[in-house]
């Protein structure tokens, strides 16, 4: 599966990640050119939780993102799809089974939670959602397992806001990007996959649409490194 356009079959995009899996923290670095630090960092800012709060991160992957979340206090659960995820985080936080020290780690789809309804303080996505099948139908998963008043964090990859800047992004992720993963050993599908993904994906607003559409309230969005991605909150109802 290469083509952003294809069914996004959730089995597939697992699939796919798995084999990235290995490489998938130290290949993010270098195609961000280490932005990807600064960007976990806004998105715990945003999250702002601390000890006594529990934080979902879907899409997690090696759980990275999740230790933003526990060095501020918080519990945290990491959860993704991709079981090559999964095992790469275990392993590298020491952990047996499916449990690092002080992190969970939980398979799961975004669109059918394995949380039973207001389990968590905040829920956040990283780079991740746009790897669902139905964006709809996991934003209101996110809702039911959000306690009212709960907020959610979503980074995603977005529309770069700057027009000299976006002809020069969209010839990088197209042409280089790809060419870059496989140089550092990862699965150049996988980042002809990501690439297509990104230019295919919606503008700030219209994923702020789709966020309310899922009934959340006070939804706004923030742009980082010039709109490469963008950084939606919004709130369950209380």
């Amino acid at each position: 599966m290469t083509r952003a356009q294809l069914d996004k079959q959730p089995h597939e995009v697992a699939a796919m990640f798995d084999r990235t899996a290995r490489r998938y923290d130290l290949v993010n670095d270098v195609i961000s050119f280490g932005q990807v630090r600064y960007w976990r960092k806004a998105v715990a800012a945003a999250v702002d939780a601390g000890p006594g709060e529990v934080v979902l991160d879907l899409g997690a992957g090696t759980g990275t993102s999740t230790d933003s979340f526990t060095a501020l206090g918080a519990r945290a659960i990491a959860s993704d799809f991709s079981l090559g995820m999964l095992q790469t985080g275990v392993r590298r936080h020491g952990g047996n089974a499916l449990t690092g020290p002080g992190i969970p780690f939980v398979a799961g789809d975004a669109m059918r939670l394995p949380f039973a309804d207001d389990s968590f303080d905040a829920v956040t996505i990283s780079v991740a959602l746009r790897n669902v099948h139905d964006t709809g139908m996991a934003l209101r998963e996110m809702s039911r397992v959000t306690k009212p008043g709960g907020r959610l964090v979503i980074l995603e990859f977005s529309h770069v806001t700057f027009a000299p800047a976006d002809l020069v992004y969209r010839e990088y992720l197209m042409r280089l990007l790809p060419k870059v993963a496989t140089v550092f050993g990862s699965n150049d599908d996988s980042y002809e996959y990501l690439a297509e993904s990104i230019r295919d994906w919606p503008d700030q607003a219209s994923l702020a649409r789709t966020i309310q559409q899922a009934g959340w309230e006070r939804v706004a969005w923030r742009n980082l490194t010039w709109g490469v991605v963008a950084m939606h909150r919004g709130f369950k109802p209380a």
